[in-house]
């Protein structure tokens, strides 16, 4: 799949705002619906790259304005892929305790990156840990997508 032609390529560069992660989201998102993408696919992109935007400009930049956030997309007619890199110094993923773990249920961190990991197909950090990359793979098309007929 990483040899298909790319429909939508975009990338941003904002500051450490919530609003303006939520418009890149938005755009995004626009992009799935333009390219009938289903609505539980849709649904779980938003929701895993919210937590991925919020967490680097909440935990990676710590709400610091003049740090940037890099947020790059490339929409495939199968795939989605998304690269969220932030200014800070980064974090281990796998230090972060599992927050399905019965000891852990009331342990307020971890359970952003658990949604990511169940909602995309990949989610892969960089070394440092300021840098994650994630790819959805796009489901065959739902019943309740499809478009009514005409008659």
């Amino acid at each position: 799949m990483k040899n298909d032609r790319c429909l939508w390529e975009a990338e941003w560069v904002i500051p450490s705002e919530l609003a303006e992660g939520s418009r890149v989201l938005e755009e995004i998102l626009e992009q799935l619906a333009n390219h009938e993408w289903g609505t539980h696919d849709i649904y779980s992109v938003r929701l895993a790259l919210d937590e991925a935007i919020v967490n680097a400009i909440k935990h990676g930049n710590r709400h610091d304005e003049s740090k940037q956030v890099r947020i790059a997309c490339k929409l495939r007619p199968r795939e989605l892929w998304v690269e969220i890199a932030d200014e800070g110094p980064g974090f281990d993923p796998t230090a972060v305790p599992d927050c399905t773990c019965e000891e852990n249920l009331e342990v307020p961190s971890g359970r952003g990156l658990m949604l990511m990991r169940c909602f995309m197909s990949r989610v892969e950090y960089n070394q440092r840990g300021n840098s994650v990359v994630m790819e959805k793979q796009r489901a065959e098309k739902a019943p309740d997508d499809a478009k009514p007929s005409q008659p």
